[in-house]
C-alpha cells in the first residue's frame, strides 16, 4: 500500500472544500512491562467532531474485531486489525472512476465507510446526496451529507444576494 500522505492528498482531491471534513490515520504506542505494540487509528472529523472512529466504534470491550462473515469475532485488537483493509478501500474508492461510483457495491467489513466517502466527495451533486440521504442508518454521512446541503445552500443564497446588489 501506499503511504498515507500521497493516499490522503488524493481523497482531499475529492473532497468537497466547502465543508470541514478530515480524515485521519494514526498510530498510538503502547507501552507495557511486557513489550510495546501499536495501536492503529482511523478517525474522521466533520467541523472538529469524531463522526467515524476505527477502532473505537468497531471494537467491543472484550478486544474481539467484527470480521465480515456474520459479524464473528475473528482478530484481536491490536494484534490483528484491519487497517490495512480500510487502506485498501480507500485506495479501490479513489481509483474509482467518476461514472461508476454511485452504483458502485464496496465490499468494506461493515464499517460504511464508502458512503461517507461518497457523501464527502464532490463528484456526487446534491440530486444523488438526497438519494444517499435515505440510507438513515449511517449516522456519519448523514452528518457529512447534511454539511454538504447546507454549503450549497449558503453558496447558493450568497450568489443570489450578491447578484440582487449588483441589480442582475
Amino acid at each position: 500500500m501506499k503511504r498515507w500522505s500521497k493516499l490522503a492528498k488524493r481523497l482531499y482531491e475529492l473532497v468537497d472544500g466547502s465543508i470541514d471534513f478530515k480524515l485521519h490515520c494514526t498510530v498510538y504506542r503502547m507501552q507495557s512491562r511486557r513489550g510495546s505494540t501499536d495501536l492503529p487509528r482511523y478517525f474522521i472529523t466533520l467541523a472538529g467532531e469524531i463522526i467515524f472512529d476505527y477502532p473505537k466504534d468497531f471494537v467491543p470491550k472484550s478486544g474481539g474485531v467484527k470480521s465480515l462473515a456474520g459479524g464473528a469475532l475473528t482478530k484481536i485488537y491490536p494484534y490483528g486489525n484491519d487497517i490495512s483493509d480500510i487502506g485498501e478501500l480507500i485506495r479501490e474508492y479513489i481509483d474509482t472512476p467518476k461514472e461508476e461510483l454511485f452504483a458502485k457495491h464496496f465490499d468494506e467489513g461493515g464499517w460504511e465507510l464508502a458512503n461517507i466517502l461518497k457523501a464527502a466527495d464532490k463528484r456526487i451533486g446534491k440530486r444523488r446526496l438526497q438519494i444517499l440521504a435515505k440510507n438513515k442508518k449511517n449516522q456519519a454521512m448523514q452528518k457529512v451529507i447534511a454539511a454538504r446541503l447546507e454549503a450549497y445552500n449558503k453558496s447558493k443564497q450568497r450568489f443570489k444576494g450578491g447578484a440582487n446588489k449588483r441589480g442582475w
